[in-house]
């Protein structure tokens, strides 16, 4: 019986990583472990995590793209309840899948995890009513460091599901929402972000991800 299923190299992304531990349940209920390093060292995967961290959302919630621009973080993100679609974006100068993204489905039955190397952009949309989300982080949280990037940028082109515009008769203008009406929720800074064309000049990358 394996104690975890692990893909690497999710949608051609060197070093994006799925994993999910082995469910183990009767009639009492279940019991899962959620992280084993002995396991993923022995996978080939060497990650040392310094702080977990915990959000809740409501349905419709986007967050991101989020980085740490001087102190980056690996992360293995997960869901403890609800679904979200998880994003990771590769930002990392000289990689040859530099701008490229991928997205997985993250729910609380699938048991899925997935491991966002350093020198990635972060982001998930809630598609259930309600999330807590998880992760484990390998450097410590720096609020002076944060980074960001526009998460509908056309330059990325993030296919988020479920997300459509929707004109708003009253306001006279145009809004994103969920197929179902719920409108999308951003903070403040999350929808200030810069696009990717602009991240690229003020560090002074090309296209390919050359400084």
């Amino acid at each position: 019986m394996e104690r975890i299923i692990i893909e690497k190299n999710l949608g051609g992304i060197e070093g994006l990583i799925s994993i999910t531990p082995h469910l183990y349940g009767d009639r009492r209920g279940s019991f899962i472990e959620t992280y084993n390093k002995r396991d993923l060292e022995n996978a080939g995967i060497f990650v040392d995590f310094v702080q977990d961290n915990q959000s809740t959302s409501v349905n419709g919630v986007l967050r991101g793209l989020h980085f740490q621009i001087k102190y980056p973080q690996s992360k293995l993100v997960r869901i403890l309840k609800g679904e979200v679609f998880d994003v990771a974006v590769d930002i990392r100068p000289g990689s040859a899948t530099f701008g490229k993204w991928h997205g997985e489905i993250l729910t609380d039955s699938n048991r899925k995890q997935m491991l966002i190397p350093r020198g990635f952009a972060h982001g998930f949309l809630v598609l259930s009513e309600y999330a807590t989300f998880c992760y484990k982080c390998d450097d410590f949280y720096h609020p002076e460091d944060e980074g960001g990037l526009s998460w509908n940028d056309p330059d990325i082109g993030i296919e988020w599901p479920d997300v459509v515009i929707e004109h708003n008769e009253r306001l006279g203008s145009d809004e994103y929402v969920l197929k179902s009406g719920v409108p999308l929720l951003l903070s403040a800074k999350d929808k200030n972000w810069p696009s990717f064309k602009e991240y690229l000049v003020e560090n002074n990358i090309d296209l390919e991800g050359r400084k």
